[in-house]
């Protein structure tokens, strides 16, 4: 239950817009076209429209927020889409059974769109999820970042948050923040960024904040399918650990490397 006496007191609705860009990678390797084509075929299995969609509903209930619409897309060869419309406030159902939303127009949303892609001359496959939580009103769309890094096989991500826009208390100053916020980093669990070197790039004037985030642990274990390293040799080990390796950096850095 909020704090009423600690809530800030406003002219009206709270303008302010609240925008987090998560954005997801998994990297696995292959060592045939056949198993290439069996990964992207779990991902988009394991990722498909049904199941992004309960993954948005979560965090949908999680925000506070309330569903106005969905809808969902397959692709073909691969990928899936989500997008959810969605307000702060109760939706009232009318006499004739249809909705109207006593609330102030907003522009909240969330989205989800997914990208299994593989090396076109390697057996390294990345696949991409990004999601937007765009916010207009008190709820933030932070407190749904652990759930969101727990649902999905993190091992690079990169988050954007934005506040945008004002808002005015009752003297009429202009709000242009209505929380403190100094990194991203404060609304992960300890538990999941002990397992993550992190960065910080952030322009706190504008209110723009930005993290980056590469798993610390490495067992090639994890990133192969459909085989093992006691399948391989000690030079194959080496050249698929740098390839790997490679992968991840030029994705964590946003460059490549040579």
């Amino acid at each position: 239950m909020k704090d009423e006496s600690c809530k800030l007191k406003l002219h009206g609705f709270n303008n302010l817009t609240k925008t987090l860009s998560f954005n997801m990678y998994d990297i696995c390797y292959t060592k045939s076209v056949e198993d290439r084509q069996a990964y992207i075929e779990y991902i988009d299995e394991e990722y498909n429209s049904a199941k992004l969609t309960d993954i948005l509903r979560n965090v949908t209930e999680i925000i506070g927020a309330n569903i106005l619409d969905i809808s969902v897309q397959d692709y073909d060869p691969q990928g899936a889409s989500v997008t959810i419309l969605i307000c702060e406030e109760e939706i009232i159902p009318c006499k004739n059974n249809s909705e109207i939303v006593l609330a102030h127009l907003d522009k909240s949303h969330i989205t989800v769109h997914t990208y299994p892609e593989y090396h076109p001359k390697g057996g390294v496959c990345t696949f991409r999820a990004d999601i937007d939580v765009s916010t207009c009103g008190e709820i933030s769309p932070l407190n749904a970042l652990n759930y969101l890094i727990n649902n999905f096989e993190v091992d690079i991500m990169t988050m954007d948050y934005r506040v945008r826009g004002f808002t005015r208390d009752i003297t009429g100053k202009k709000l242009f923040i209505d929380h403190e916020l100094s990194t991203i980093q404060s609304y992960i669990s300890k538990e999941i960024a002990q397992n993550y070197q992190m960065i910080d790039v952030n322009v706190y004037q504008e209110n723009i904040f930005h993290t980056k985030c590469k798993v610390k642990n490495f067992d090639l274990n994890d990133y192969l399918f459909n085989f093992s390293t006691d399948m391989l040799s000690q030079n194959e080990i080496e050249k698929i650990t740098s390839e790997l390796r490679k992968e991840m950096d030029e994705i964590f850095y946003g460059r490549n490397i040579i």
